[in-house]
C-alpha cells in the first residue's frame, strides 16, 4: 500500500508534469465526474496531505461552475492499495497495464498523466478541502508537521493496541503497515503493546517521521539504509527470515485488518 512517503514523491511527478500548465484536455472514467470537461483549467498546484492528492486547478472565467464556489478547484484522489498516477510525454507510450483501470486523463501541451486505479475521486471547491481531508492527524511530511499533537491524539486511546494505533490517520497521517512495522521493531516494542504501555511515545513519533523524510525523494523504501534488493527492511515482508539483530525467525500475524511482521526476541511478548 503507498505511504506517506510515496504519495508525496507522486504528487512531485505531477507537480512538475502539470503545474502552471493549461489543461487541453480530460478524460474522466468514474460515473460521478463522467460529463466533467477541464480543458482549459489551470493546473496551479499539486500537494498531498497524508495519503491523499490534491490537485489544485483554475477554472476559466467562462467555465467557471455556477454554484457561487469561484474558480479555484481541486481535484481529489487517494491511490488506497493499488492507485497510481503517471506522467508522460505525450506521443509516449503508456505503462502496460489494463485500461479499464484508468480513471482519469488530463492532457496539457507538455506532458499527459494518467491515474490508475484510484479510489475517492472527487472534483470540489478548494475552499471545502477541509470535508475531505480535515480528520487527518498532523502530516509526518507536511510543512505543519506537529508531533506534540500527534503524540496527544495517539494518548488518547491508551487502551488500543499501539501498531493498530500508528495506522490510524487520525493520529498522525502517513503511516502504513511497512512503517508502522519498521518503526515498532526498530523501538523494541510489541504491535500488541497498548499506546498507555509505549515508552517514550514520542521517540516512537519521532522515528516515524525521520525514517518518512529519510526516503521522501526516491521510490525504493528503506528503513536499513540499504537500497539493495532484500536489504532495505529489517522485518516487514521477512516472514521466518532471520532476525538481523538476533536471529530469530520474523512472524507474520494479523493485527486488526492487516498483517504485521515482528521479531518475537526482540519485540517482547505481547
Amino acid at each position: 500500500m503507498p505511504e506517506g512517503d510515496t504519495v508525496w514523491n507522486t504528487a512531485r511527478v505531477l507537480q512538475r508534469a502539470l503545474a502552471g500548465a493549461r489543461l487541453t484536455g480530460s478524460d474522466f472514467r468514474v460515473p460521478q465526474l463522467a460529463a466533467t470537461d477541464l480543458t482549459g483549467w489551470t493546473v496551479r498546484e499539486s500537494a498531498s496531505r497524508g495519503k491523499h492528492l490534491l490537485l489544485r486547478l483554475t477554472a476559466p472565467p467562462d467555465a467557471a461552475p455556477a454554484d457561487g464556489n469561484g474558480r479555484d478547484w481541486t481535484l481529489h484522489s487517494h491511490l488506497r492499495m493499488d492507485g497510481a498516477w503517471r506522467a508522460y510525454a505525450p506521443g509516449e507510450r503508456w505503462a502496460a497495464r489494463p485500461a479499464h483501470l484508468i480513471r482519469v486523463v488530463l492532457r496539457s501541451p507538455g506532458a499527459v498523466a494518467v491515474g490508475y486505479h484510484l479510489h475517492e475521486l472527487a472534483l470540489i471547491p478548494t475552499a471545502e478541502e477541509e470535508s475531505l481531508v480535515g480528520h487527518l492527524g498532523p502530516d509526518l511530511l507536511g510543512p505543519d508537521w506537529d508531533q506534540e499533537e500527534a503524540v496527544r491524539r495517539l494518548a488518547a486511546h491508551p487502551d488500543e493496541t499501539i501498531g493498530e494505533a500508528l495506522l490510524d490517520q487520525r493520529n498522525l497521517a502517513g503511516v502504513g503497515n511497512l512503517y508502522k512495522c519498521e518503526v515498532l521493531f526498530l523501538r523494541g516494542v510489541s504491535p500488541w503493546t497498548p499506546v498507555r504501555a509505549v515508552p517514550d511515545l514520542a521517540g516512537t513519533v519521532g522515528l516515524a517521521q525521520r525514517l518518512l523524510a529519510a526516503n521522501r525523494g526516491r521510490w525504493t523504501q528503506s528503513t536499513t539504509g540499504s537500497l539493495h534488493r532484500g536489504q532495505t527492511s529489517y522485518v516487514y515482508g521477512r516472514r521466518a527470515q532471520p532476525c538481523r539483530r538476533c536471529g530469530t525467525a520474523i512472524r507474520k500475524e494479523e493485527l486488526g485488518e492487516r498483517v504485521t511482521y515482528w521479531c518475537p526476541a526482540c519485540q517482547p511478548d505481547r
